[in-house]
């Protein structure tokens, strides 16, 4: 079983949701009824449940994300639910050690029977970087060092040098090892070239742009696979929406993302598809309605359009 599969196929367009499933001003959420929406969710078709990984909440980026650690959460909601993918977006490689890196996604891909993708990311916030001793400047070399060094612990009794890690010499094995693959999308650049995300990655996640952006971003990924003779990897992107209760709003800007009705976004939707994107990670922290009418609604009034 591999939930990427299923939730990103060429030439469709798939949901997911980002935690908090709530609007909220400010960086910190209340965090209630994420259990009842994650399993609402679910029952209407949004294929994924995606998990932020911030280490310290640093006020100047407004957003603690669901504040709980993502293995934890991760786990919690994999206890509320049965199908839908859980993925992380995105568990920062830099600072944490490869080794409880593997083991934490090894075992929730295991207990999980397969559910789990993992989004990984070289870290946005500079502000985190000392409090790890580690350096922001290196942060290209500790993702990718971190990378190898998580794929060479994949297999049984591994041999490697890692740079900044530490090693393993072929004398200890790390346990569990998982019956399912484990999906791992890069996201941004991670300070890494395109060429090597499209060799190394499952597929890329990438940021909200405008449609000009978006294709020339396309054009490179395709290219960049075709390059490295890859098949075909998914795009994948987040986005802030605001939908609003009168279906014919038109669109107006909000933070990475837009504020309208359900007219326009199926119609902004579509375009997405069109351009190649097969996952759309929406986020509903600007949003001026309630979480739960805001799922129902996409649930009912715009997903059938797509699945």
């Amino acid at each position: 079983m591999n939930k990427l599969n299923d939730i990103a196929k060429e030439g469709k367009l798939s949901f997911g949701l980002v935690f908090p499933l709530e609007a909220y001003s400010g960086s910190i959420p209340s965090m209630h009824d994420q259990e009842m929406l994650a399993k609402r969710a679910e029952k209407l078709g949004f294929k994924a449940l995606w998990f932020r990984d911030i280490p310290l909440h640093d006020p100047n980026f407004g957003d603690a994300g669901q504040m709980f650690d993502p293995w934890i959460y991760m786990t919690h909601i994999m206890n509320q639910t049965s199908t839908i993918a859980l993925a992380s977006g995105s568990i920062i490689l830099p600072l944490r050690h490869p080794i409880h890196t593997a083991k934490s996604m090894l075992s929730i891909q295991e207990l999980s029977k397969g559910r789990a993708i993992f989004g990984i990311a070289s870290g946005d916030r500079p502000s985190e970087y000392p409090s790890f001793k580690k350096e922001i400047h290196l942060k290209g070399d500790l993702f990718r060092d971190n990378y190898e060094y998580i794929q060479s612990l994949l297999k049984d009794y591994p041999t490697f040098e890692s740079t900044h890690y530490g090693s393993m010499n072929g004398s200890t094995d790390l346990v569990p090892k998982s019956s399912y693959k484990l999906p791992l999308l890069v996201t941004g650049h991670s300070g890494q070239s395109l060429n090597w995300i499209a060799e190394n990655s499952d597929g890329w996640l990438y940021y909200p742009r405008n449609f000009d952006v978006l294709q020339r971003s396309m054009n490179d990924w395709h290219k960049a696979l075709e390059q490295t003779k890859q098949s075909w990897k998914p795009y994948m992107q987040s986005l802030y929406v605001d939908l609003v209760a009168n279906k014919n709003t038109p669109p107006s800007p909000i933070h990475l993302g837009i504020r309208t009705g359900s007219k326009f976004l199926i119609s902004y939707l579509k375009s997405l598809e069109s351009f190649g994107v097969s996952h759309v990670i929406l986020n509903l922290k600007y949003s001026s309605r309630k979480a739960d009418e805001i799922i129902d609604e996409i649930g009912s009034d715009i997903l059938p359009h797509f699945h």
